[in-house]
């Protein structure tokens, strides 16, 4: 069985990760994958907690696992150093906020050889980061539509699909020969960047929804904030790059912001237009109220009241960093994002 099988490369970037890396890298080991075929490569990014101590410790009982050291601290800088030192024929990118089936690496590798895909990820069931009603709350929105739109790796999917990007992909190693490596500008959104870039060379990348991942969400709304600013705020430099037109999905929150300001100060002059801005806002709340109800009323009062509140927070910060970035990349015409000074390397 052993023979033949091909070598896989588990690159996994982290950065302050004590809570839950124990259990990632638990997970990754317990697959059904033969283990004299792979290695784990854990990319550091010199963390302050016990994480380096916990991965220190599974490489002295562990062979297969190398720790690595990632002075920038962002991922894809990490992404890049795990590529370079990487000896497989298979890299598969993980995340220490996850934990993986059993049957991860062999059904990435089977489905990959079955269909030619250059990149195969599954979905997420997206778990609360903590046992309050507000990560449950968070890990709610996380996977409405309503939340993040259409996003089939966080909303599912009925089959086997042909998408722009997947989460924690496996790739074949010749895509990086073919397409570069991770672009080191894109700090936050460097898997979608990159899948992008594949599929313009020709590449394709397939969502399996049999292949389930567990992604522990963020616990707390500042934490959701961060991350998702800075995921609206690299958007404008990806499309900038690549010269893409951004989906609708894309810029709703951003300019759903923008009219609810630009009606506010035109309505000193035009009431109508203020007017306008305060159904726009009214409709919005109650569709929050109504989302958050329906989605959050079976858990409890307490989570669906928080998630209220999540919703929000997805969007507005969103939007906010999306116009930022727009600003910067377009009209500004910043050449680099390059420093990712307090950017989490987790999703």
């Amino acid at each position: 069985m052993v023979e033949g099988t091909r070598f896989i490369s588990v690159i996994m970037p982290c950065r302050e990760e004590e809570k839950y890396i124990a259990k990632a890298l638990a997970s990754i080991l317990a697959n059904d994958y033969p283990r004299e075929r792979l290695e784990v490569l854990v990319v550091d990014g010199m963390s302050t907690d016990r994480t380096r101590e916990i991965v220190a410790d599974f490489a002295r009982n562990h062979s297969c696992i190398r720790l690595l050291d990632n002075p920038r601290r962002i991922t894809p800088a990490a992404l890049n150093i795990g590529i370079a030192q990487a000896q497989g024929d298979i890299i598969v990118r993980v995340d220490a906020h996850s934990t993986y089936p059993p049957n991860y690496l062999s059904s990435l590798v089977a489905w990959q050889e079955k269909t030619g895909a250059d990149n195969v990820g599954g979905i997420w069931r997206i778990l609360p980061g903590s046992d309050n009603p507000l990560a449950q709350a968070i890990a709610i929105g996380l996977a409405h539509p309503f939340g993040v739109g259409n996003a089939h790796y966080r909303i599912g999917a009925a089959e086997p699909r042909w998408v722009d990007t997947v989460p924690f992909g496996a790739y074949r190693r010749e895509v990086f020969d073919r397409s570069g490596l991770f672009d080191e500008d894109q700090v936050r959104t460097e898997d979608d960047e990159f899948n992008l870039r594949l599929r313009k060379s020709g590449g394709r990348s397939l969502l399996v929804p049999e292949i389930v991942i567990d992604y522990y969400a963020r616990e707390s709304l500042a934490k959701l904030w961060r991350m998702y600013y800075y995921y609206g705020y690299f958007k404008p430099l990806v499309a900038r790059k690549l010269g893409l037109v951004l989906s609708l999905r894309h810029v709703i929150p951003s300019l759903f912001l923008l009219t609810l300001a630009l009606s506010g100060i035109a309505g000193w002059w035009v009431p109508g237009l203020g007017r306008l801005g305060f159904l726009a806002l009214v409709a919005y709340i109650l569709a929050d109220i109504g989302f958050a109800g329906t989605a959050g009323w079976r858990p409890g009062l307490a989570v669906a009241a928080w998630l209220a509140l999540v919703f929000p927070t997805l969007h507005f910060s969103y939007g906010l960093g999306f116009l930022k970035g727009f600003l910067d990349f377009y009209i500004l015409r910043k050449k680099t994002a390059r420093g990712g000074k307090g950017v989490p390397l987790a999703r």
